[in-house]
């Protein structure tokens, strides 16, 4: 008899395989209220990685954290229109505490342009105050109707950057650079994703921004998923809240803002942009295990041999665990560190002390070879590097492949409903066909340059749309 997969295959059911993939590889729950979501260690793990490493990028352009409240006054959201529009449907709002009912109703933070704009318009007095750079981690609640762990939920974690400048183009630059230096190196050089930077068009914005800056990764049924995005704020909020400064020259001048974000949503394309049949496959700059050593017996000089490559790993920089749980089934051992997508695992039985070899398991390209247990230890962080370019490649190569370069709108939808992207000249899609695309269920994902680099504005010449279906 055929064996019984432990996940759903790919090609059968990609929502199955990724629902499948997320409880078994023990990420995340749903939680009690739909829309929300438990997230367990393993999969917390992995978002506390993103966050050091992020964090350490964040902090290299000059901000600094802090935190603002999750409660916002109604009244604030009243300032700024289009922020106000675009975020109603989502909105969860509080009107009872203390068993009484509010004079002023609460809005739980759907993001926090408003509540940190007002402590803004506090802080900000001269040119001296500028540029004000500040990030805040923490937790955004948006009443979702469609819930999907890690994808869609109605409470997420992220980071949330506001800043504020003296000119236009300090702003811009600024929200340029964290696209380009924070997102996507760690993106590409951390998590082993390809993503294309773009411009989103002016039906994409971020409501109250004046130009949204997006990274977008294909998965690997080919749909988009938005990774990260950094907005230029324009005036709009300083404007709402009176932040103006003393210029240099002696006038009362409105500062130039932008707001940037990346959320758990990053699990969720970990998941689908390098998953496979057998479970997770974690790149191993990211991976808080890259090396699990397996005793394949509960023999004490088997448990004494893994124990001691641990330490060897431990000392080359590995971060290493040992699995000596030997009353539990090696096989069972192996198929659940399979599905975590540990990048290595090193097993050792009796037989291999004899020859003095261990059982190397390459999850990522897979495959498994006897290696000398001596070389270990300096073989590791190559095969580690190895892995984590293959990651990048295939996530590469998948996007170029499935990527095709059309001139219609049928054509476009032909093939986004393929499960592809589609290049269109803009100056033929346009705004119109940009809603003509939408009665399929497809987007335009970002505006990008011929070169493929961002373009400078929504109408520059020669503006290319990438279009698809997405998450």
């Amino acid at each position: 008899m055929a064996k019984t997969p432990v996940l759903t295959p790919r090609a059968d059911d990609f929502p199955r395989w990724y629902q499948d993939l997320i409880t078994k590889a023990e990420l995340a729950d749903n939680g009690p209220v739909r829309g929300t979501m438990v997230i367990r260690p393993y999969g917390y793990g992995l978002w506390e990685r993103m966050q050091q490493d992020m964090d350490a990028r964040i902090k290299e352009t000059g901000a600094q954290n802090a935190y603002f409240p999750l409660l916002i006054p109604q009244s604030y959201l009243a300032r700024e229109a289009d922020h106000v529009d675009g975020f109603a449907p989502e909105l969860a709002v509080v009107t009872h505490g203390g068993g009484k009912e509010l004079e002023e109703p609460a809005v739980v933070r759907p993001t926090s342009e408003m509540i940190i704009n007002a402590s803004f318009s506090k802080w900000v007095q001269s040119y001296r105050d500028l540029p004000l750079l500040i990030n805040q981690w923490g937790n955004v609640v948006r009443w979702e109707l469609r819930p999907r762990l890690f994808l869609r939920t109605t409470e997420f974690l992220w980071q949330e950057g506001h800043t504020a400048h003296a000119t236009y183009e300090e702003a811009r630059d600024f929200a340029a650079r964290i696209q380009r230096q924070v997102y996507a190196d760690f993106m590409e050089n951390t998590l082993a994703m390809d993503v294309v930077l773009g411009r989103k068009t002016v039906k994409e914005r971020f409501a109250g921004a004046i130009n949204t800056l997006t990274l977008e990764g294909m998965m690997g049924d080919g749909k988009a998923l938005q990774l990260g995005t950094s907005h230029e704020l324009g005036q709009n909020f300083a404007k709402a809240f009176n932040t103006r400064f003393l210029s240099k020259e002696g006038t009362q001048e409105l500062v130039w803002q932008t707001s940037w974000g990346s959320t758990t949503r990053m699990i969720g394309a970990l998941v689908m942009m390098h998953g496979d049949d057998d479970g997770l496959r974690i790149p191993p700059r990211l991976a808080a295990v890259q090396a699990v050593v397996l005793a394949v017996k509960g023999d004490d000089a088997v448990l004494a041999k893994v124990r001691e490559i641990g330490d060897r790993l431990k000392a080359a920089g590995v971060r290493v665990h040992v699995d000596d749980r030997t009353d539990t089934p090696f096989g069972r051992r192996a198929v659940d560190w399979e599905l975590k997508g540990v990048p290595v695992r090193i097993e050792v039985g009796p037989r291999d002390l004899e020859s003095g070899t261990a059982m190397l398991t390459r999850r990522i390209p897979g495959g498994k070879e006897p290696v000398a247990i001596d070389s270990l230890a300096g073989l590791l962080p190559a095969v580690l590097e190895e892995g984590q370019a293959l990651l990048l490649r295939q996530s590469r190569e998948r996007r170029e492949s499935r990527t095709a370069q059309v001139s219609t709108i049928d054509e476009a939808v032909e093939v986004t409903t393929a499960g592809g992207w589609a290049r269109i000249p803009w100056a033929d899609l346009g705004a119109e066909g940009e809603a003509k695309l939408a009665g399929h269920a497809v987007t335009v994902r970002c505006l990008v340059a011929e070169d493929g680099s961002v373009p400078e504005s929504e109408d520059a010449p020669g503006n290319v749309a990438v279009v698809a279906r997405a998450y």
